[in-house]
């Protein structure tokens, strides 16, 4: 398990820990052991909560993720001169995710102004992030509430029409597309779909007029932004950070490198996938 790896690390008396945690909250514990022996911990990605030992936190700014996503909708729908109304329904992550707090809520910042003056209808009522919830980001939890919303609101594309619907990445979005297939919605008449990652499946679906948009985190640029805090660390030197209010993990607020995500469509992933060698062309060969 991750506690034994960091265990063992921490007994090794290891330099500096860095941590891709599995469970945010699951490591309060363990880490007790790499503050009495004063080992930094850098939380790599998603934050490690409820523990004073970490030191740094390195991740994608996760807000303007959710910004980026509400603002696509916000344009490719044209709320503010279209005359509407936009019927839509709404997807986020894992409740126990804490970067959900933040997906969630910069996509909501975008749209709930649209919401509250009627013109995006989210007919299932649902709008809170305990209500669009998915439990650990699973596609077929994903895929089971977006058939009941279209059974219980009758979405179809011979029936109640739907504009789009945000999800906050593509094991969710994934699960949308599967409903939204099933119940006949083509190239043709797919609602406007978010996600975030740039996972496969979700690049090929894009390829195929279906999904609309996927945030690109690089984490090569992710890691070779933590190789440097940790070298300023072994070297004594100053860590670099951009962000000292926006992460308190339950002990305060962790010092913080945010990167800047960007997003592909069917227009550029090509420069941003394949020519940046993230991919081959044939790993999204249809």
């Amino acid at each position: 398990t991750q506690v034994a790896q960091i265990e063992n690390m921490i007994m090794g008396n290891c330099k500096v820990l860095v941590i891709a945690s599995i469970d945010g909250s699951a490591l309060t514990e363990v880490l007790k052991g790499a503050k009495e022996k004063n080992i930094p911990v850098i939380a790599y990605d998603r934050l490690i909560m409820n523990s004073n030992a970490v030191t740094y936190y390195a991740t994608f700014d996760n807000y303007k993720v959710g910004t980026i996503q509400g603002e696509f909708i916000k344009d490719t729908l044209k709320l503010d001169t279209a005359a509407g109304p936009f019927h839509m329904e709404l997807f986020t992550g894992a409740p126990d995710d804490n970067n959900v707090n933040f997906f969630f809520g910069g996509a909501m910042s975008i749209l709930t102004p649209y919401i509250e003056s009627g013109k995006i209808i989210v007919k299932s009522g649902q709008t809170t992030k305990a209500q669009c919830a998915t439990p650990n980001w699973s596609t077929e939890e994903a895929q089971k509430r977006m058939e009941n919303l279209i059974t219980a609101n009758g979405y179809g594309p011979k029936g109640q029409k739907l504009d789009a619907v945000l999800s906050s990445n593509d094991s969710v979005a994934n699960g949308i597309t599967n409903a939204l297939v099933a119940a006949g919605y083509t190239k043709d008449n797919f609602p406007v779909l978010t996600g975030q990652d740039c996972d496969k499946p979700a690049v090929k679906n894009m390829l195929q007029g279906i999904q609309s948009m996927s945030i690109f985190k690089d984490t090569r640029t992710l890691a070779s932004k933590v190789v440097e805090m940790v070298d300023s660390i072994v070297k004594g030197s100053t860590v670099s950070v951009n962000d000292t209010k926006t992460y308190d993990n339950g002990t305060g607020v962790i010092p913080s490198f945010l990167c800047d995500p960007v997003f592909a469509t069917i227009d550029n992933y090509k420069a941003l996938l394949i020519d940046s060698g993230y991919y081959k062309a044939e790993d999204l060969s249809i």
